[in-house]
């Protein structure tokens, strides 16, 4: 099981500005996005994908890097089915009760967010509660379809505390956390699914807490 350590920011605002979150977490160790599960399927091609993990007294900070030969950003409302683009994604579970919250991204920060315990009972979430997660896209990007050529591209997330609806957070510090993080899109000419943590399932499946990793906060 892979475990990943998330410090607490210096910053002195609450609400810090997305810039200076992203500034950040350019300092901070990065990890890989880079298990690839279901080779035999057919799923073989591997994008470049790190993220970096802070958090403050009020939201969670996380920032992916991502560079990839097929690149596409379409959707542009919440809940809409953003892993059709080029997506990243973060699975986590606040309590050890088997509820997760999926928060799905694609290139333009466009959110799709989900709660459940498993697949079959996830469902999508109040697009008012996603409103309230902060989102900086970088570089510009603007909606496009599918793109062929190698394209680099970040985003940077700042998930409130009180986006876990079915919790009651308070402060992370000294607190572990099962968590997943993905990359993957889903419609692209070439689809890949790709983990941090190591997913053994037969077919590409992102929801199956019991592959959560460690998200450790110090």
């Amino acid at each position: 099981m892979k475990t990943a350590e998330a410090k607490k920011t210096g910053l002195k605002e609450n609400f810090p500005s997305m810039g200076k979150i992203s500034e950040l977490l350019d300092t901070g160790k990065r990890h890989k996005i880079s298990t690839l599960n279901w080779k035999d399927k057919g799923f073989t091609y591997m994008p470049d994908v790190d993220f970096s993990i802070a958090y403050s007294d009020n939201e969670i900070f996380i920032k992916y890097f991502v560079t990839e030969e097929y690149f596409k950003a379409e959707k542009t409302e919440s809940n809409q089915n953003v892993y059709e683009d080029s997506c990243v994604e973060f699975f986590v579970s606040p309590e050890n009760d088997g509820i997760y919250y999926n928060f799905e991204f694609n290139a333009l920060g466009t959110c799709l967010m989900g709660s459940g315990h498993s697949r079959a009972d996830t469902t999508r979430v109040d697009p008012a509660i996603i409103s309230r997660i902060r989102r900086l896209p970088q570089p510009g990007i603007r909606p496009t379809t599918e793109t062929k050529g190698k394209f680099s591209w970040t985003l940077t997330v700042a998930i409130p505390f009180d986006a876990f609806f079915h919790h009651k957070v308070t402060g992370l510090k000294g607190k572990t956390l099962r968590a997943n993080f993905y990359k993957c899109g889903d419609m692209l000419t070439v689809p890949h699914f790709v983990t941090w943590n190591a997913v053994v399932t037969e077919n590409p499946d992102y929801h199956r807490p019991e592959f959560f990793g460690e998200v450790k906060f110090i």
